[in-house]
């Protein structure tokens, strides 16, 4: 066999032998350390049950429901409506948002009832339409709810009375999941060492569980004036598995706080049309900095927590956040302390700022500086050795997306972004980007988007000094963001990858959607140290490619459905590590969320 390198790679034989072994044993005496910073397998799940959730809105429609007759009349209540919410397109979607900004519509007297439809847009985004109607007189001063009414069909409806809101929050999940030939088959060398194990992990053969989760709590708002409100939220989840899931045959559930935060907004728009909003908030609660690049999961899954694959829990331990946005610029400056699993718990501190715009229609740019302050995560160079730790690591990142054409016409769109870690203690060079093209045809049937995008995380070189594995952070998000793969991320994260991404997303029904993929993943090293510990040195930057489809059924706003399937197939670099025995893997799942 003729001699083969990676990309600026050693050859093979120079990690053969003993000094394969002296390094796999040191590294799985570290793996409870390693595998949260590394990218070692702990499987963060493919999707979000909360389908829009932190999305950005491509669009917002405000639509009166009944017209007066007066067009002039008409379109100033429009107006009025779409200022009270407050919510313009680049804005990240969430439920309890909206509700909020629906509470200050209802401060308009002349407004008897609003609602609010959400489904996908063609990019990945939201398209967010707005309705409302007019009432003959005035809105009754004592409100609505069941603090008013005392009738319990106005639940989860507490209270709505001039501008204060107060409600029950409800959701509630079921999930099936079934794997053959989890870890390839291989779990005895895929798991090796791993602290997530506990009993027998999911391997070769059919393996299925069940997880199911409920979301309960109340949140609310108040006016303090015509452009200040606070608001907050108190809620707790309770959650369950039940089989063989992938790192433990046993049963169990756990129920702990999810959001305790509060916050202040407000804002307002002068005679010239110029808005300016902000909003400050501290406590329990989810992030996603941009497009999940970055930062998307804020909190941790699987272990004694259960719920491993639906991804229940996504609330920080802690988020200090102050938002400024004028027109179309936003700033933002935040504290992170993201909620880790109390085995695999870094420690890990984040201190964030965000700048972004939209200079032009249809263009975004955005910019990141991070800075970890604290942190116990530690590096390792290609002997195992530890070079330093994640504390003192410092991100630069810039970004753009383009779309020429007005939103739901067709047409192409384009976007980039490139990355930059260094440390202030040690010498470090990691990077990391994307680069991502596609284009929309709307009024074609099935109205196709149809994208491909290449990835790049860099890997450790082990012929020079520095240090160049990217650390993919909080990265994730839903197997449409930065979860690269269903299977395949559960073995190598965002780190030491090249991933090439072919998509499209289908509308086979005004409410369903498919979106297909293909995948092909690469090395960018054959050193491979920081990630899953059987692939610390490879043999070929084959690492793999995968199919997988995913089904979602929107059918109405409180009930979706979500399915996927997914076929993976190891590459030769995963073949060689694992002695030549490794299988195919397929996944399936699905599952039903109802939410109000």
């Amino acid at each position: 066999m003729a001699e083969r390198t990676g990309r600026r790679g050693v050859p093979p034989q120079a990690a053969s032998g003993g000094k394969r072994a002296r390094v796999l044993a040191a590294l799985l005496c570290g793996a409870a350390v390693l595998l949260p910073a590394g990218g070692g397998s702990w499987a963060q799940g493919v999707t979000d049950a909360h389908p829009f959730a932190m999305r950005p809105i491509d669009s917002i429609s405000v639509r009166l429901a009944n017209p007066t007759g007066d067009p002039a009349y008409d379109d100033r209540m429009v107006d009025s409506v779409r200022r009270a919410i407050g919510l313009f397109p680049g804005s990240a979607f969430s439920d309890d948002r909206i509700g909020f900004a629906l509470a200050a519509v209802r401060r308009n007297p002349a407004v008897q009832s609003v609602d609010y439809d959400v489904l996908p847009s063609a990019t990945g985004g939201v398209d967010l339409t707005v309705s409302f109607s007019l009432g003959d007189q005035a809105q009754p001063a004592r409100g609505r709810g069941m603090a008013v009414s005392g009738d319990p069909k106005d639940f989860p409806l507490i209270l709505d009375r001039n501008g204060t809101m107060l409600r029950f929050k409800l959701d509630a999940l079921g999930m099936y999941y079934a794997n053959n030939n989890a870890w390839y088959g291989r779990p005895d060398l895929m798991l090796n060492g791993n602290p997530m194990v506990e009993g027998r992990p999911s391997g070769r053969g059919y393996d299925d569980w069940t997880e199911a989760y409920l979301h309960y709590g109340v949140y609310g708002i108040t006016p303090l004036s015509d452009s200040l409100s606070v608001y907050g939220g108190l809620s707790a989840i309770t959650s369950g598995s039940f089989g063989q899931e992938l790192f433990t045959d046993e049963t169990r559930s756990y129920t702990f706080f999810e959001d305790a935060y509060v916050g202040i907004v407000g804002g307002g728009v002068d005679a010239r049309g110029n808005r300016l909003a902000f909003n400050f908030t501290a406590g329990r609660q989810r992030f996603t900095l941009s497009n999940g690049f970055l930062i998307a999961n804020t909190a941790a899954n699987g272990g004694e927590r259960a719920a491993l694959q639906a991804n229940a829990r996504w609330a920080s331990d802690f988020l200090a956040l102050a938002q400024i946005s004028y027109n179309d610029t936003k700033f933002e400056a935040f504290y992170l302390d993201p909620d880790e699993l109390p085995i695999l718990d870094t420690k890990t501190r984040i201190l964030g700022l965000n700048l972004e715009t939209r200079p032009l229609s249809g263009l975004s740019l955005g910019t990141s500086y991070l800075s970890v302050p604290r942190s116990d995560s530690q590096y390792f160079s290609p002997t195992g050795t530890v070079v330093g730790t994640r504390e003192g690591l410092q991100l630069y990142d810039v970004r753009f997306n383009y779309q020429p054409n007005p939103a739901g016409s067709a047409g192409p769109f384009f976007g980039a972004e490139i990355a930059r870690q260094s440390n202030r203690n040690f010498d470090m060079d990691a990077r990391a980007g994307w680069v991502e093209l596609g284009y929309n045809l709307p009024e074609a049937r099935w109205s196709p988007t149809v994208s491909y995008r290449v990835s790049y995380f860099s890997g450790d070189d082990p012929a020079t000094s520095t240090y160049e594995r990217w650390d993919p952070l909080l990265s994730g998000g839903t197997g449409e963001q930065w979860v690269q793969g269903a299977n395949h991320f559960k073995v190598v994260q965002d780190s030491n990858v090249i991933a090439h991404r072919l998509q499209a997303r289908l509308k086979v029904a005004p409410r369903v959607e498919l979106v297909p993929q293909l995948w092909a993943f690469k090395a960018d090293q054959l050193n491979n140290i920081g990630g899953n510990p059987a692939l610390s040195l490879l043999d070929d930057d084959e690492l793999g490619y995968e199919a997988n489809l995913t089904v979602k059924w929107f059918k109405s706003k409180n009930v979706y459905v979500h399915g996927h399937i997914a076929y993976t197939i190891p590459g030769d670099g995963v073949r060689e590590a694992l002695d030549g025995s490794a299988k195919d893997w397929l996944s399936a799942m699905v599952f039903v969320r109802y939410a109000f």
